[in-house]
């Protein structure tokens, strides 16, 4: 019975892949829970399985006490002496038991626990060496679905490729090889759960590892991928050695390095593009296969204006703006797209509205010197007296006050005949005179005349 135990030992563990001795200690631990059960022994139990011969030994320990107060853990010194005649107070002292004994209920509670041990232990195993694959690219074979989901084979265990995982369009049967990317290993009540993944952009990333040797090297470095898996993705790399071209290694002799990869993603286009610290060139690039003929950033708010010819204005936007899409993804910046005709248009509008701004400006001046010269005209006008006036001294204009003539608007309503029949003014004076206070009243309504206007126009702007 010891050598078949031990051959079901080797066995089992070839199978689940995992140490016999991992086994070995599951079984013994399986046979303590039968013997506590089977004899209804203390928590004081050993059971040890001999490597080589199979065979299995069970030993109840017991501590040698002056008076016992539990038969089950303690031995009086004197039982004790009988067994061994060193033994002392405070020592531990086992005896055999009969494993023949056990009965049929005892063997099959062992079986259950080795069972669940091993189970355990290949729930480990597998969780160990699935975990430190995380970030791979695996090989399995399909099962079959579960809700949408495909159960994939990978020898040791299954794993999952959730529909939130695969690629649209993408379809397989029962017994077809595919290749997925190691996303998770997942803890549940029913052991690891390995996830897989074919949608995700690091699955592209690792597929061009595996087929261009110079970035396992470090000359060649991925800098960014964007993907909408089924449909295209876009791949951003950089060259450490100037030397060496990142998209034309990538690309492969005659494309044959791009095209295995396209294989295996089932014709989805990808875009190669190089990457650069200078926005302009990165955004223009990351539009490909575009060809842009403009580039303008706002690096505040981190967005592009792109310019395009007309011809390649559709290429650039994509199908449902796809294109701009994923390379608004790469960039991180946001990108807006124009033709070249609707960025001429814009341009016009900037220099009109620049040139009416001048305009403007020009017109805001002047009307501002002219109200300034208004203001200047009834400050002057305001000021004038009778005096002011040229020829006017002190004492004409008393006499001129003594006849009714007080103001300057007065003396401008009256007329030669009445002035020159005033004492000390004679024709020539009067006509001076005259011709003094009218032109006072002309400036001050220009003055009037200026400072209504600007009013006006203010009200109306």
């Amino acid at each position: 019975m010891g050598r078949e135990l031990l051959a079901i030992i080797d066995q089992i563990g070839r199978e689940k892949g995992i140490e016999s001795e991992t086994i070995v200690t599951a079984v013994e631990s399986a046979l303590v829970s039968a013997v506590k059960k089977r004899y209804g022994v203390g928590e004081n139990v050993e059971v040890r399985l001999d490597r080589d011969t199979g065979e299995i030994e069970a030993v109840t320990l017991k501590t040698i006490v002056a008076d016992v107060s539990d038969p089950q853990v303690e031995m009086s010194l004197e039982e004790a002496r009988e067994m061994d005649e060193t033994a002392e107070v405070g020592d531990e002292i086992g005896s055999l038991l009969e494993m023949e004994e056990m009965g049929r209920i005892a063997a099959q509670t062992a079986k259950q626990v080795i069972f669940q041990r091993v189970r355990e232990a290949e729930w480990e195993s597998v969780h160990r060496e699935y975990s430190g694959r995380i970030g791979e690219i695996i090989s399995g074979m399909i099962l079959g679905q579960e809700r949408r989901n495909y159960i994939v084979e990978l020898g040791k265990t299954e794993a999952l490729l959730p529909v939130s995982e695969q690629v649209p369009r993408e379809s397989y049967r029962r017994g077809d090889r595919i290749r997925a990317y190691l996303s998770e290993v997942r803890l549940s009540s029913r052991g690891p759960q390995v996830i897989l993944s074919r949608g995700k952009a690091e699955f592209v990333s690792k597929l061009f590892e595996m087929e261009v040797p110079e970035i396992g090297e470090g000359v060649v470095v991925i800098k960014g991928v964007v993907r909408e898996p089924g449909d295209r993705t876009k791949i951003a790399v950089f060259s450490t050695d100037s030397s060496v071209d990142p998209v034309g290694a990538c690309v492969g002799v005659r494309g044959s390095r791009v095209q295995s990869v396209v294989r295996e993603l089932r014709g989805e286009k990808i875009d190669i593009v190089t990457w650069t610290d200078d926005p302009r060139t990165y955004v223009g690039e990351a539009l490909s296969p575009a060809v842009v003929d403009k580039v303008g950033v706002n690096e505040l708010e981190k967005s592009a204006l792109v310019v395009v010819s007309e011809q390649q204005l559709s290429l650039a936007i994509g199908r449902k703006g796809q294109n701009v899409r994923l390379a608004s993804k790469l960039t991180g910046w946001k990108v807006d797209i124009i033709d070249q005709s609707e960025y001429e248009n814009e341009r016009a509008k900037e220099r009109d509205q620049e040139i009416s701004a001048a305009i403007s400006r020009e017109q805001d001046l002047q009307e501002e010197e002219e109200v300034l010269e208004a203001q200047r005209l009834t400050e002057i006008a305001h000021e004038f007296t009778l005096s002011d006036l040229s020829g006017v001294g002190e004492k004409m204009a008393d006499i001129l006050k003594e006849h009714g003539i007080a103001t300057v608007s007065a003396l401008a309503e009256s007329d030669e005949v009445t002035l020159s029949a005033l004492p000390l003014i004679g024709p020539k004076t009067a006509s001076r005179l005259l011709q003094s206070a009218r032109e006072y009243l002309r400036l001050l309504e220009k003055g009037k005349e200026s400072l209504e206007k600007t009013d006006v126009e203010k009200e109306k702007a």
